[in-house]
């Protein structure tokens, strides 16, 4: 691999950008016109604008994508995570054109992006699941007697969906035909697909992911991490390893999502994700992420192994260079994303241009940002600026230091989660494990924290 283009924007951009540079790598980013001046094009080798601001004409242009993959020699594509990182159709087009696609086959990402599909592999492998109907929902289907036999609350998923989109939650059987009626439409409208399925949904469940890696032959997983901390199923913070887990329920957890990457023959990275409820200790497949995830640096912080060069190595025909035994952990890591959000005024996006930046430092302190002082928050993405992440040798360490990182951390320009991160990392539900999924919702004090 001698040139890889990154098809993505803002922190992951970056974190991909760092670890090519250090293989020896040339990088070629794109960018639409509104971050021509970003902080990932001034670290790229070679810069191409591909399209206007919005991201359906840019970072989701396949062809345009494509178009400067081709034309600018890059032998490797990288998708970062979110925008084409998960579409099969264009993975297949990368391949087709003979650059090296930086992810698992366009097979596995199609499988796992069928969430009844990929329920399905996951029974077939052995994994525990929730109650649910097997396959999507069918027109003649008498849903009534189906969602009798699940049981009460349940949720209606979009089978396309994923990443806490296209969920659709039915408290009682009043409730669940225009509910579904409800979730098909958004499906087909988010998604292209109106197909859904049932799932029993788990009140106060925790919310567990396994990181695994396949070369084909040989897989690992490298720990666990919690994701339960989120705001209307989107992740807020995250940490590794997973806090408070009985080890039979950690085994089986790291055993399944090793057993579902051999039973589907994947290849690189992907992410296993569970519910846990701590009252009965069970445990539920949720879905497979086929990429690299938001959280990945806190497994880096445990393990030492960067993730972004095995997906390289891995993508250019290379073997996992070691087995489960070879893969150690140690301490413990936290992950805080701070977004351009203003949580006092309902978590609106705080578009504008970030003035001053004092990010923190000191033992155990990574920062992965994607922007630097003087950079513009463009209004028409995801509104995720980076990630701080701490590492200590104990939980009880890093929450501490974690509380003084967050507090040295200085955004002007723009409002930002910061605050808010502060308050949650510093409350006894966390620090005693007893927070869940819903929690953030349930605490309403927490909605009025000022940026």
């Amino acid at each position: 691999m001698k040139k890889l283009l990154v098809a993505n924007r803002g922190e992951i951009a970056v974190r991909i950008i760092r670890t090519a540079h250090e293989m020896g790598i040339v990088v070629v980013a794109v960018v639409s016109e509104a971050d021509k001046t970003s902080y990932a094009a001034e670290l790229a080798d070679e810069v191409i604008v591909i399209g206007p601001a919005p991201a359906s004409l840019s970072y989701l242009n396949q062809d345009a994508v494509l178009k400067a993959a081709i034309e600018s020699g890059a032998d490797a594509l990288h998708p970062g995570y979110g925008f084409l990182s998960e579409n099969a159709a264009f993975a297949r087009k990368v391949i087709a054109a003979g650059i090296t696609w930086v992810g698992p086959s366009p097979e596995s990402i199609e499988l796992m992006g069928d969430k009844s599909r990929a329920r399905q592999a996951a029974i077939d492998a052995g994994v525990p699941t929730l109650r649910g109907t097997e396959g999507a929902l069918r027109d003649d289907d008498d849903i009534v007697s189906i969602a009798a036999g699940i049981g009460y609350p349940l949720v209606v998923k979009a089978s396309a969906g994923g990443g806490g989109r296209g969920i659709r939650l039915v408290a009682s059987p009043a409730d669940l035909v225009s509910t579904v009626g409800i979730a098909q439409a958004e499906a087909l409208a988010a998604f292209n697909s109106s197909d859904v399925y049932f799932e029993l949904f788990v009140t106060k469940a925790r919310h567990v992911e396994v990181q695994i890696f396949g070369d084909g032959e040989n897989y690992v997983h490298l720990g666990d991490r919690d994701c339960s901390m989120q705001r209307r199923q989107q992740k807020v913070l995250e940490e590794a390893p997973a806090p408070g887990l009985p080890d039979h329920v950690r085994q089986l957890m790291r055993d399944s999502s090793v057993d579902l990457a051999r039973q589907t023959s994947y290849v690189g990275a992907g992410t296993v994700e569970f519910l846990y409820d701590p009252e009965t200790e069970e445990v539920a497949f949720i879905e497979m992420n086929t990429r690299l995830q938001v959280e990945h640096p806190i497994t880096e912080a445990i393990t030492g192994i960067d993730l972004v060069r095995e997906q390289l190595r891995i993508a250019s025909g290379e073997k996992l260079g070691y087995s489960q035994e070879d893969v150690a952990f140690t301490g413990h890591a936290l992950e805080f994303r701070i977004n351009a959000e203003d949580p006092s005024n309902n978590f609106m996006p705080s578009p504008g241009v970030i003035s001053s930046l004092h990010l923190p430092g000191g033992p155990g302190v990574r920062v992965d940002f994607g922007f630097i002082a003087g950079n513009a928050v463009a209004p028409f993405y995801d509104s995720l600026l980076g990630k701080i992440i701490v590492w200590a040798p104990t939980r009880d360490l890093a929450i501490s230091r974690a509380e003084r990182v967050l507090g040295e951390a200085r955004i002007e320009g723009v409002k930002t989660t910061a605050g808010l991160l502060r308050t949650l990392v510093a409350l006894d539900d966390f620090r005693q494990v007893t927070h869940h999924t819903a929690y953030i919702e349930s605490v309403p004090d927490l909605l009025g924290v000022p940026a």
